[in-house]
């Protein structure tokens, strides 16, 4: 996951997610007109704005927040057909958590593994971009923790190769977007693998990159957060399927500087927010990764 932000989906057994985006129900009554449901859509919370340090207030009034994104990663953040546009269940979400607080956030698309490092810098001031929290990151930045995922293999619709666990990756190969927990759990299953069975483990810079490897025959299967590969499965025309189950559920979280003072809690009190007035399940929905829908949200929580 990239871990990616990593993890695709905390259910206990993760499927291929749906990606196909939900059309909005209708109600039927008998000898009526159908009519459309209506979508919940975010609004200023005054409480939550609160929370908002002025120093980030200001910088919203004046130039902007700067929201990273790595848009390689459907169907979390990626371009839409206009190449520019970043859109995805996350880009939703940050859209409405600016709203909630009355802040402005400006998407940049930022390599993944470079996230961070600008976060520590204050060259970005928010990274949304499917990050697995775990209490290595949370030595680096604050998460707001909203979803859950886990991790899948995905191979060539071809492959009889069968990936349930790490430990079944042990005399493969296979490819990474570097930075992601992907990689790294990858990397340390291959200390467990014996001498004769190591791993191939190849990186790239980007999950765009890594999925033209696996189509190619330069690695056997790819490694991403179960709903994104089963996104990229699904799109993929019948060129990749799933290679077993999802394993390693945990939580993804929004990325803020440790400098920031409250600015974690506010968007924290933002998502709560759109949690219970039903924006976020409205989104999630949208994209078809409701399967990772959590009831509250957290700060630096890895049980989530």
């Amino acid at each position: 996951m990239n871990v990616r932000g990593t993890y695709g989906v905390r259910v206990a057994t993760v499927t291929a997610v749906a990606v196909a985006i939900a059309i909005a129900g209708v109600v039927t009554v008998s000898g009526a007109t159908p009519a459309p449901r209506t979508t919940p859509k975010p609004t200023y919370n005054r409480a939550a704005a609160r929370l908002v340090p002025a120093a980030v207030k200001a910088k919203s009034k004046s130039s902007g927040l700067i929201e990273a994104f790595d848009a390689t990663y459907p169907p979390d953040e990626f371009l839409s057909s206009n190449n520019s546009t970043i859109i995805g269940f996350d880009a939703d979400l940050g859209h409405a958590i600016a709203v909630t607080l009355g802040l402005n956030f400006k998407p940049h698309n930022v390599t993944f593994a470079n996230i961070i490092p600008r976060l520590q810098s204050g060259a970005v001031d928010i990274g949304n971009s499917s990050f697995t929290d775990t209490k290595v990151r949370e030595k680096q930045v604050n998460f707001i923790d909203y979803f859950v995922a886990g991790e899948a293999f995905y191979v060539k619709h071809s492959s009889t190769l069968k990936l349930s666990s790490l430990a079944a990756l042990c005399g493969h190969s296979v490819a990474v977007e570097t930075g992601t927990v992907e990689q790294t759990d990858a990397q340390n299953q291959n200390k467990k693998c014996s001498a004769s069975k190591k791993i191939t483990i190849v990186s790239y810079e980007t999950q765009t990159s890594a999925n033209s490897a696996v189509a190619s025959g330069h690695q056997e299967a790819g490694f991403a957060d179960s709903q994104v590969a089963g996104y990229i499965c699904t799109q993929s025309k019948g060129e990749f399927k799933l290679a077993g189950r999802a394993i390693n559920v945990a939580p993804y979280g929004i990325a803020v500087s440790k400098k920031s003072s409250t600015f974690d809690k506010a968007i924290f009190a933002a998502v709560n927010v759109l949690i219970k007035n039903g924006v976020y399940k409205s989104i999630l929905k949208k994209w078809g990764v409701q399967a990772g829908a959590v009831k509250h949200a957290a700060i630096n929580d890895t049980a989530l």
